[in-house]
Order: structure tokens, then sequence, then C-alpha cells
């Protein structure tokens, strides 16, 4: 018999702990997998929600909210003990730097990771495009701030609204007690959805996903740099309160 891994040292130790951790390829088809439902959703709930009510943003909204909401609780649920679920470029960088993969790899391990992502939430659109029967190749025209075709700006507020809706998640998801972070992240995201302006995508990954959907959930790429910019902003305010409100683990012992 193995020994207790409480009491296993040097090889047996390393040999517990290497069974325990899941391999890095089923992590990356993890967030590949968890990425592509979710975007699935996101894009597939919001065609389904504005065919269905009858030009009423208010009740497709609603709508897209609870999809997205259900979605999210279940796939971090699901693929939480494999990957972490992340699901998104910022949280992955901002997890990776506090963790001990950082003294590893980082560059590499967060990149394949971010890649993972941005790959799932191309064809999460894309299966949703599939699914209705729309062009599976199609990009959004859908403007949330930027420049529009005749050269007006729309301003700043969807902007302003992802630096928000960003730095609210990276707060919840760094201090979400433990095993109750989908909860409070699917929570967070689904009242974000309503008092944002943007809706709250607060994801690269959610950026690149919907660019690739011209419908209810899509977004124009001339908007996609000013969303990202300001997620980015936004995560960096986040990690900062986390750090400026102390450690919580400290706090509750």
């Amino acid at each position: 018999m193995s020994p207790p891994a409480s009491h296993a040292t040097g090889p047996a130790r390393r040999a517990l702990s290497s069974a325990a951790q899941p391999r890095p390829g089923h992590q990356l088809l993890a967030e590949f997998i968890g990425t592509a439902a979710l975007f699935c959703a996101v894009i597939g709930s919001g065609i389904m929600a504005e065919t269905l009510s009858a030009g009423n943003n208010g009740v497709a909204l609603l709508a897209n909210t609870l999809a997205t909401v259900f979605a999210l609780y279940v796939l971090i649920e699901l693929l939480g003990p494999v990957s972490g679920a992340h699901f998104n470029p910022l949280v992955t960088l901002v997890l990776w730097s506090k963790g001990a993969a950082a003294q590893e790899t980082p560059a590499r391990t967060a990149m394949l990771f971010i890649a993972a992502q941005l790959l799932g939430a191309v064809a999460g659109a894309w299966l949703a495009n599939a699914m209705f029967d729309l062009p599976v190749l199609q990009f959004s025209s859908k403007l949330r701030g930027g420049f529009d075709a005749a050269g007006q700006f729309s301003g700043w507020g969807q902007w302003l609204a992802e630096g928000v809706a960003t730095a609210g998640l990276m707060l919840v998801v760094l201090r979400a007690p433990a095993g109750k972070a989908a909860a409070m992240v699917a929570c967070y995201i689904g009242a974000a959805y309503w008092f944002t302006a943007s809706t709250s995508f607060a994801n690269p990954a959610a950026v690149m996903g919907r660019m690739f959907s011209d419908t209810f959930a899509g977004i124009a790429p001339a908007s996609a740099p000013g969303f990202v910019l300001a997620e980015a902003i936004g995560a960096m305010i986040g990690l900062g309160l986390h750090r400026a409100l102390g450690d919580p683990a400290r706090l509750n012992a």
C-alpha cells in the first residue's frame, strides 16, 4: 500500500502530488470546452431571446442574463476541479502571477491557457451561429463605444462600465470564500448585466467570441480595443482593491 499523503516523503510525496494534479492537457481542454460552452450559451440565448421577445429588449436581456448565470455556475462547478475554470485571460494572468506556477513557466502556462480560452470563445460563437442557421463566419456590427461608420464617437460610458465590471469580477474571484466562487461569480455577472451600461463582458475572451456574431450579444470589432483596454485597467484596479482590503484568510483567522 502507498503511504498516506500526510506521511509520504521524497519520491512518494512527489508521486502522490503529481497524481492528484490534473494533467496540463486536461486543463487546457477544460478551459477550451468551458469557454466555448459559456459563450455558446451567451450568444445562443441572446439569439433565442431576441427572436422570442417581439422587440422587447428588457425581456431579451433578462432571458440572456438568466441563461448566462445558470451556464456560468454549472461550468465553474463542473470544470473548476480540472483547470480552475478561469474562462477569462485576465483571471488567468492574475491568478497565475499570484500562484506557485509563477515560479515555474508563468509565461508559457498562462499563454497556453489564454490561447485555449480565445479559441474556445470563437468556437462557441461559431457553434451558436450554426445552431440557429446563421452564417458561421460573420462579424458583429453592434457598436458598444468607439467611432461609428460616420466617424461619430459614441461615448465613454460603455468603456467605463467595462472597467467597473471587471474590477468587481476580479475582487469576487480573489476574495470568494472556499467553495462559494461558482455561486458568487455567477451572481455577480448576473447583477452586472443590469447595473453596467456594457452588460458586463468583463472578459477579453468574451470580446473575442462576441465579435463573431452579428446578433443581440455581439460587439463590433471597432469597439473591441476599447473594451479590452478598459477590462485590463479594471482588473488591475480589482487586484489593487483586493490587496488594500488585506488577506481574507488572515482576517478570518
